[in-house]
């Protein structure tokens, strides 16, 4: 995983990319590129296409694999179920587009009349391609995204990132910072391999002053569906992200437990709280998601440029 380096002079700094321990750091060019230059004129045309978009919330992991889409997903299922809320969601985990196909989408870019998807994944000529590109193609990319899809009136755009701090991470921050991006949601698993890269993706919304709105800790336990019994398949050896939660002084949201019809709707394309409402998961998702809702009902983010300001 790409990490922020110790001793980063954060990205909105002169010595971005610059600085002594910048050496070595894979978004070195991209933070040195924004330092003292003129800033992207897509800044402010993203800001003024982001009016219309009132909640903007980045999804963010340290590691792949601990359910980060397919909770951007079933966020964005969950607040669609209000027919008066519309939600966007934006997949820029460029090298792997996962959300066409867990949310059921084949070319289409509307799930419900007020749950539009976008993604890479829909340029593809086939599932199985490969995306190979470098930082600048993603950043383009992103930015292609945000300023030029008609989002219209939309209530949340949730952006389900890829894994780790990379380009991506820098191009969404830079070019949403300014139009008022609410904040990040976390997503882990308990088992300490998994929370020690989200330390470091912690220590990077701080670098780029972004809000933190909570940690979701994902495969909590898993509840056998006869006689109840809860295992721990990912056992917590450091107290998991309740612990470590309240050793950074940030919130948790809540914790999923491991529910095998989760991957089994997210293959079908279809939403596990419509599968399996009455489920522990299901019941833990909309207790998430409520939180989210209320963070963001509450919260004013700061108008503020970051990276290449």
């Amino acid at each position: 995983m790409e990490e922020v380096p110790q001793g980063c002079p954060g990205t909105g700094s002169a010595q971005a990319g610059r600085g002594a321990s910048c050496q070595g750091c894979p978004n070195q060019r991209l933070c040195a590129s924004g330092a003292g230059a003129a800033p992207d004129p897509a800044i402010e045309e993203i800001k003024e296409k982001m009016k219309t978009v009132k909640h903007k919330i980045l999804v963010l992991s340290g590691k792949g694999g601990v359910g980060k889409s397919t909770f951007s997903a079933h966020l964005a299922h969950g607040l669609a179920e209000d027919e008066n809320t519309q939600v966007a969601l934006l997949d820029i985990d460029i090298c792997g587009p996962s959300i066409p196909k867990i949310m059921g989408l084949e070319g289409e870019q509307f799930v419900e009349d007020n749950l539009g998807v976008m993604s890479v994944g829909f340029l593809l000529s086939s599932p199985d391609d490969a995306v190979i590109w470098r930082g600048p193609k993603k950043n383009g990319m992103i930015k292609q995204f945000l300023r030029d899809v008609d989002w219209g009136e939309v209530d949340y755009l949730i952006v389900d990132t890829p894994p780790g701090t990379s380009d991506e991470h820098l191009s969404a921050v830079q070019y949403l910072s300014a139009a008022r991006l609410d904040g990040a949601v976390i997503i882990t698993t308990p088992q300490e391999v998994s929370l020690q890269d989200v330390r470091k993706e912690i220590n990077f919304c701080h670098k780029v002053k972004v809000p933190i709105i909570g940690v979701v800790e994902n495969m909590s336990v898993f509840v056998c569906p006869k006689c109840k019994k809860e295992s721990q398949i990912f056992p917590p050896t450091t107290g998991g992200a309740e612990v470590m939660c309240q050793d950074l002084k940030i919130p948790l949201l809540g914790k999923v437990p491991l529910d095998p019809h989760i991957g089994k709707s997210c293959d079908k394309g279809q939403s596990f709280l419509m599968d399996a409402p009455a489920s522990a998961a299901a019941l833990a998702y909309r207790r998430i998601i409520q939180r989210i809702q209320e963070f963001c009902g509450h919260h004013q983010p700061k108008e503020e440029h970051l990276v290449g300001s």
